[in-house]
């Protein structure tokens, strides 16, 4: 969330650039700024209140000394409405604190200045394009047919088995899942990122940390009896392994990368491009995570794109690469750039990646804090996470564009990880 401080420092460039993001929040901050005073006023008082008890009570002893007990006990009863005046400052204080907090969550992070404005998805930027253009002779089969085909994924067993959106991968299908995976695994170390195995579900604290609590609430499944939360992606599980730290500035960049499940509801995304493996509730994802210095966050995420692009590249996908609208951009991010890559037999593009700095609104939720060498004060820090990559329509893109008369065609970097060339 957005710190009270800066928000009063910042008060019109908050109002004016939420606006990007669709969001009319002059009422909402005009209402913070003045509750916030409204705070520091009543601290004000209650700190009066108890300096002045604290030296009514140190008089008391001295008129008892001095025989005055008559004014010990006018003084006595001057503590006594002090005490009850400060606790019902402490209670209304905890109270606006409360309400303060809530507030602060209610307002979403300040984009980016490169973010376009926007209402969706159709308004974001192209940055770049790369990779081959795809080209596939006759009539290319879409990949629920080719896995159908080669008996790899059964949709209908997972549907028998759980439900619609949780797929079975199958024989040289699971092999190859499996292969994405250590192939993402073992780049993300190459490119100085330490892999970590989090849990696959987290607590309200950390679903709180990272944003998805309150504002994503729906979209996670609840294990209600012990009140954990199935993670939607490892951001969730990884950062907060910082929360309530503080970290050495000299140890900057803090880069973490996670294969997980990843386990969503999508409500209300029925109908709208689910087919196959183009949306499911549980499917599997590396993510990397980096905690950074505020000064070198944005240069960080350029190396993370860059990073993620060369993933694409390696795999040999025709790619874009989106600069997120206001319309399209997350409640907590401050600039994400999206990963398409193409679908000859689908003709279109599929999300893969997205790549974001959260500047120091996940900080500000999870007190992540770092400190400079020397420096007593410690200050919020910068995460940063993307998805390196999301697998399910990576691996429909690779079944589709490498479709062969023969059969398919693996690509040549996973080769040493499946054992085999082609799926016949």
């Amino acid at each position: 969330m957005l710190s009270v401080q800066f928000i009063n420092e910042n008060k019109e460039r908050v109002i004016e650039t939420l606006k990007i993001k669709n969001f009319d929040g002059e009422e909402i901050i005009n209402e913070i700024i003045s509750i916030d005073q409204y705070r520091k006023d009543t601290q004000k008082n209650l700190d009066n209140s108890k300096a002045q008890m604290n030296t009514i009570s140190k008089e008391i002893g001295q008129l008892f000394k001095a025989g005055k007990r008559d004014d010990a006990e006018v003084a006595k009863r001057k503590t006594a409405d002090l005490k009850e005046d400060i606790k019902t400052m402490e209670a209304k204080l905890n109270e606006v604190q409360e309400h303060l907090n809530k507030l602060l969550t209610e307002v979403p992070n300040v984009p980016h200045i490169s973010v376009p404005a926007g209402k969706s998805e159709d308004d974001n930027e192209q940055i770049k394009a790369g990779g081959q253009t795809i080209k596939l002779e006759g009539k290319p089969l879409p990949h629920w047919d080719l896995a159908e085909r080669y008996d790899i994924i059964d949709f209908k067993m997972g549907n028998k088995i759980t439900g619609a959106g949780f797929p079975v991968y199958k024989g040289k299908g699971s092999r190859l899942q499996r292969a994405l995976i250590n192939f993402f695994l073992d780049e993300a170390q190459k490119a100085g990122f330490n892999e970590v195995l989090p849990p696959f579900m987290v607590n309200e604290d950390s679903g709180f940390g990272t944003g998805q609590l309150p504002d994503k609430e729906g979209q996670m499944y609840h294990v209600t009896e012990d009140n954990l939360y199935l993670i939607p992606t490892a951001e969730v599980p990884v950062t907060n392994i910082f929360r309530d730290e503080i970290v050495k500035a000299e140890d900057f960049p803090i880069k973490y990368t996670a294969y997980t499940p990843c386990f969503r509801r999508e409500a209300g995304s029925y109908g709208k491009d689910v087919r196959g493996l183009n949306r499911l509730h549980q499917f599997d994802k590396v993510e990397i995570v980096c905690v950074e210095h505020p000064e070198r966050s944005y240069a960080m995420l350029d190396e993370m794109v860059a990073y993620v692009e060369g993933l694409v590249n390696k795999l040999g996908m025709q790619y874009r690469i989106m600069r997120l609208c206001g319309g399209d951009l997350s409640f907590t991010s401050a600039l994400t750039y999206d990963f398409e890559v193409y679908s000859a037999a689908q003709e279109k593009w599929l999300e893969v990646s997205s790549v974001s700095n959260f500047e120091s609104y996940q900080a500000n939720r999870m007190k992540l804090r770092f400190r400079e060498e020397g420096e007593k004060k410690s200050q919020p820090a910068h995460t940063l996470n993307g998805s390196a990559l999301a697998l399910p329509r990576i691996l429909a893109a690779l079944l589709e564009n490498n479709q062969t008369t023969e059969g398919i065609k693996i690509p040549e970097v996973l080769q040493p990880y499946t054992g085999f060339d082609m799926i016949k």
